[in-house]
């Protein structure tokens, strides 16, 4: 039966099996979605080719060795493992997280993004070495880093769970 979560997030308490379910189901659409279209890129499009959309969006094929921005990017190769290893270990924390507060409705949502955004960079890291990222945005000369839907599934979560927080703290008053 349904119940009020008293922990934070927005809407009702569930089960924690189906709830958890609902929220796995959802990382694995995301990384469905960010694997399917790294092959349509991989397979259209040559490192560096890009193609014109709009005067501030294209479709390029891009390599990142490192984190987000190309943190590390330079770095001699072990950070290749590091990022795939640190993936792991996010992996790990957020199913269970999302386990123990699957009833927790934007909570859940926001991890179940940051799931399936990890889950789709680590397999690049694992098949290629690299994360192919083909989303550019650019304004005036100026070209935001490329990113992939992975990245933007993240960004949301992260966003998600910072709108939950805020949400719960301000219901503590």
């Amino acid at each position: 039966m349904a119940r009020a979560s008293k922990k934070g997030g927005m809407g009702l308490q569930r089960s924690g099996g189906s709830g958890l379910l609902q929220w796995l189901g959802l990382a694995f659409i995301i990384v469905l979605a960010d694997q399917f279209t790294k092959v349509l890129v991989v397979g259209y499009y040559q490192l560096g080719d890009s193609s014109y959309v709009t005067n501030f969006f294209n479709v390029v094929r891009a390599h990142n060795t490192g984190a987000a921005f190309s943190f590390l990017a330079d770095a001699s190769g072990w950070q290749r493992w590091f990022f795939t290893g640190l993936g792991v270990v996010a992996v790990a924390v957020i199913v269970w997280m999302l386990k123990s507060h699957a009833g927790q409705r934007l909570f859940g949502f926001a991890l179940a993004c940051v799931l399936g955004g990890a889950v789709g960079n680590v397999i690049d890291r694992v098949l290629h070495g690299y994360v192919v990222d083909f989303l550019d945005f650019h304004t005036h000369g100026y070209h935001f880093p490329a990113f992939n839907v992975a990245d933007s599934a993240i960004t949301l979560g992260a966003a998600c769970l910072i709108l939950d927080e805020f949400l719960r703290v301000r219901r503590g008053r």
